[in-house]
């Protein structure tokens, strides 16, 4: 009977469990894609979004001006205080998502350290939040078990009173100016796949960062030291200790990063069988820019999300306050004469196309555009003032 109810109390934790956590979330309304990009995250695989909490970090401090070196001290009554490299893991979380990586729920300056938040003491009224010991662990821990495939304490502990201690303080000497080697991005990589029906994938790193608008969370989800530096293969390959290596990945985990945009895409538009060129929005799209935006920014008319979706090409879809009275007309190049100044936009623009050659006919009979104007052309110079005054 007892295992009965112990079977029944665990089922109903699974099934109803989930529910609760709406609770903690009162003024939001979170899904399950909220935060996992799949249908079905597994711990090996959990599928994670750049976490929304993201969105709630209102403070940032350059990596090359926060302290070098750290001393964690607080819990010390086994072990000396922990010299932590706080520069270099600040300048590599920067791959990811920066302060607020370590420094979660920072809404507000200066940057709070841990102890601001987590209590010394493990018996808490709270225990949804980890005490000051879970917490420096729950950050450091399974990055450098993965890094150096071992859970000693004296990894990063020495023991009180010991030949180790002297050694830390030694190594906290030598750490005071030593930086992260800057990690270099590149414009322009090209992938030897093997595919046969596109063997090649040209990945412009600078427009995706640049032109896109895509930050290095959006593609380096999950990454972390191991990714680059792991000492059993580091050994393995004989290269010297520290140094990054080659990561071998399968097929899916080649596409993961991509197909959080291209998940709709066809292969051939990545898989080519020479080198692709830069984005080109003709190409791409089959809607070339005119000179009125070939300088804006994707997110001007595609919204602020790296994750672009089509647009509809009617003009009207975006400027919908192009009205008689409130379009200053010069920033075109044609400054409208007082007999077509008050003139509605259509009966031009035929159905308010305006990507197409204006008409007369629906008013005169013997003019045409661009033979007769609806008024005199202007300089370059008058145009950037009327965008200016618009």
């Amino acid at each position: 009977m007892k295992k009965i109810v112990l079977i029944i109390l665990a089922i109903s934790a699974i099934s109803f469990g989930q529910k609760k956590i709406s609770k903690t979330h009162p003024e939001t309304n979170l899904t399950c894609k909220t935060c996992h990009s799949c249908e079905v995250p597994t711990r090996q695989d959990p599928c994670l979004n750049a976490c929304p909490r993201v969105s709630m970090v209102t403070v940032y401090e350059a990596a090359e001006k926060t302290k070098n070196v750290v001393t964690l001290g607080e819990i010390s009554n086994k072990y000396e205080p922990v010299i932590f490299q706080h520069r270099i893991h600040a300048q590599m979380a920067e791959m990811s998502g920066g302060c607020a990586t370590c420094h979660h729920y920072n809404t507000s300056g200066p940057i709070q350290p841990c102890k601001n938040c987590h209590l010394l003491s493990r018996k808490r009224d709270d225990i949804s939040k980890p005490d000051l010991e879970a917490a420096y662990h729950r950050q450091c821990i399974s990055c450098h078990r993965e890094w150096s495939h071992q859970n000693s304490c004296v990894s990063c502990h020495a023991l009180k009173n010991t030949s180790l201690s002297a050694s830390q303080l030694k190594t906290a000497q030598t750490l005071e100016n030593k930086t992260h080697p800057k990690l270099v991005e590149p414009k322009k990589l090209v992938f030897d796949t093997n595919d046969k029906d596109g063997r090649l994938v040209t990945f412009f790193h600078d427009e995706h960062i640049n032109l896109f608008g895509a930050k290095c969370i959006n593609c380096h989800q999950q990454q972390n030291c191991s990714m680059c530096h792991d000492k059993e293969k580091v050994n393995m390959v004989n290269t010297p200790e520290g140094m990054p290596i080659k990561i071998q990945k399968n097929k899916a985990e080649h596409h993961k990063p991509c197909f959080s945009c291209h998940q709709n895409d066809n292969c051939n538009l990545c898989h080519l069988q020479k080198a692709a060129g830069p984005f080109n929005h003709e190409v791409r799209t089959g809607w070339a820019l005119n000179r009125f935006h070939e300088n804006l920014s994707c997110t001007k008319c595609h919204g602020s999300s790296y994750n672009f979706v089509k647009l509809d090409n009617n003009c009207v879809s975006c400027h919908s306050d192009w009205k008689v009275g409130k379009f200053n007309h010069q920033i075109t190049g044609l400054k409208l004469d007082e007999n077509h100044v008050e003139v509605d936009c259509g009966d031009c623009h035929v159905n308010k196309d305006f990507s197409k050659t204006p008409v007369c006919s629906n008013c005169h009979d013997d003019k045409s555009f661009p033979k007769d104007k609806p008024g005199k052309l202007i300089s370059s110079v008058q145009m950037k003032s009327a965008k200016k005054v618009k």
